[in-house]
Formats: C-alpha cells, sequence, structure tokens
C-alpha cells in the first residue's frame, strides 16, 4: 500500500482532496480513502498502484500544496541525515561571513554555482575559503548572531524524530564554528562538517582535509544505517544543493527542500511550498504530536 500525503502551507480544503483523487483517477490509479493527518492542513490518501504515476499526477499541481508520495509500511524514519545551509537554516554561512569582508557577491556566485552542480563542491569550497584569508575569526561568531536564523519547523522536526528513538545527524559542507552550536540548538545527536584553518585569530584562507562533501554525506547515512541494523528505507534524507544528491538517494526518502534544480530532480519528493514541519506531517505525526 502508497500514500500521497498532501500538505498545505496554508490551508487544505476538502476540494483540494477530492481534485487530487480525480487526478489519481486519470492516471489510472483508483484511491482506496482518504485520512486526514492534520484536519485543513495535512491528508493522506490511499493506493495500490505504481507510486510514480501517482507522484507525477500530483506533485506540482495544487497552488500552496506539497506532494509527498511514499510507501505507507515504515513512514516514520529511525534515520535523519539534513543538509545546514539554506535546509535548516535560512541561509548560507559563507555567503554571510564573506559580506563582513565585502565579498558577498563574489562568493554568493560561486555557491549558487556548486549547489546547481556547475562546479565541483570541494574545488569550490576551496575558492571560496581562499577569499576570506586574514578575516578575523571573532566574525564568525558575529556573523552568527546576527545573520543566521534557524528554518521554520527545523527544531519540531529534529526534536521529535529523536525523541521517538531516531538517529539524527547534521552533516554540512559548511563549517564548525557554525554547525556546532546550532546542531545543538537544534537537537542534532551529531554534527558533521569543515572546519576553517587560521592563526593569532584570522582566517589563513584555508580548510582541512578532507572536505565534507557529497561523499561524505552519502557515507554518513551509510555508516548510520549499518550503526542502527536499519535498511536504506527505514532512513529520511533532506538537503537543497547539488552534494546533497547521493545522500538524497541513498535514504529511502530524500527529499529536496526548497532546492536547486539539480537536487529537485534527483529527489524522491520535493517540499516547495511549506517547511520542515511537511516532513513530520509525511511521516504520520500530527501537530499534537510534535516536540517542543
Amino acid at each position: 500500500m502508497f500514500i500521497a500525503t498532501l500538505i498545505a502551507k496554508q490551508r487544505l480544503a476538502g476540494g483540494d482532496i477530492s481534485h487530487a483523487e480525480d487526478a489519481l483517477r486519470a492516471a489510472g490509479i483508483e484511491p482506496m480513502g482518504r485520512s486526514w493527518i492534520e484536519e485543513d492542513k495535512a491528508c493522506d490518501l490511499l493506493f495500490s498502484a505504481d507510486p510514480a504515476p501517482a507522484r507525477s499526477a500530483l506533485e506540482g499541481r495544487f497552488a500552496g500544496v506539497d506532494v509527498i508520495v511514499q510507501g505507507e509500511a515504515g513512514r516514520r524514519k529511525r534515520l535523519l541525515v539534513a543538509d545546514m545551509d539554506s535546509t535548516m537554516i535560512t541561509v548560507e554561512c559563507i555567503d554571510e561571513l564573506a559580506d563582513y569582508a565585502g565579498l558577498k557577491a563574489e562568493v554568493a556566485d560561486i555557491t549558487e554555482r556548486a549547489m546547481r552542480g556547475e562546479l565541483r563542491f570541494e574545488e569550490a569550497l576551496r575558492a571560496r575559503v581562499r577569499l576570506l584569508e586574514g578575516l578575523d575569526e571573532a566574525v564568525i561568531d558575529q556573523c552568527r548572531s546576527e545573520r543566521v536564523r534557524l528554518m521554520p519547523g527545523a527544531a519540531s522536526l529534529v526534536r521529535t524524530m529523536r525523541r521517538d528513538g531516531a538517529l539524527t545527524i547534521l552533516v554540512s559542507g559548511g563549517f564548525t564554528r557554525f554547525a556546532d552550536p546550532l546542531g545543538a540548538e537544534i537537537g542534532f545527536e551529531r554534527v558533521i562538517a569543515n572546519r576553517l584553518l587560521g592563526a593569532e585569530g584570522r582566517l589563513d584562507g584555508t580548510v582541512a582535509e578532507p572536505i565534507v562533501g557529497a561523499e561524505t554525506k552519502k557515507a554518513t547515512l551509510l555508516d548510520g544505517l549499518a550503526e542502527r541494523g536499519l535498511e536504506a528505507e527505514d532512513a529520511l534524507a533532506v538537503g537543497d544543493g547539488a552534494n546533497d544528491i547521493p545522500m538524497l538517494q541513498a535514504a529511502g526518502l530524500g527529499v529536496a527542500y526548497h532546492a536547486k534544480p539539480a537536487a529537485a530532480a534527483a529527489a524522491d519528493a520535493r517540499i516547495e511550498q511549506g517547511d520542515l514541519t511537511a516532513l513530520l506531517y509525511a511521516q504520520g505525526y500530527a501537530r499534537a504530536e510534535w516536540a517542543d
């Protein structure tokens, strides 16, 4: 059995669900019932056919509504591996850090191209870090305080899954000076990120090797599965950039969150309208079940 979960950014109307059922029938799929997770907010449609046509029929069809299609069994995941920048937080930390050096436009352009998959992530990171040479390390804490904000729903997602026994890991191509405190604030059990290097209180334009990139993210997910004796179907991965693709593809449910085109195309599902609480609804959690 499969489920298509309709999740509204604001309000999900009964008419939306009826239209979704009609769209499934037009694709040759007979709906087998509906079940509200949260009235006016999230609803499951059950069916037993091939899920790929269902996803094609429903995804992007309704304004302000995200759709996640998956197997009904095992929908509550036991491993979460998540990206940080533009996923768990609202900004790209290196772009904001570069702004303090007057180089945001130049660095942000490299970031955008890397996230789209136009540049190899590791080389793009080294190039951006070189531009930060000489920056006072105190600016890192200033940047985190002034610029970095949690993505709506991040803490609820991580704390709810961790409370219910899931292993939660933040794995970032960004930097430990941001990821460590933010991971603790959000509630992650573990944090993996890159380490900026410096001397005498200033960045020296280098980053510790090996760089945390796409393969590290995938390996982190696979290691988490092995550690807990889980199958790929037990894992949820979420990210937005090209360097997240191997991780998304290795998870039972890989979700592209407000993502660049390459990541969106590679993922099992896309969240384009709502915030990270959509991933709680996708797992069947009503609002009353979320951790604070």
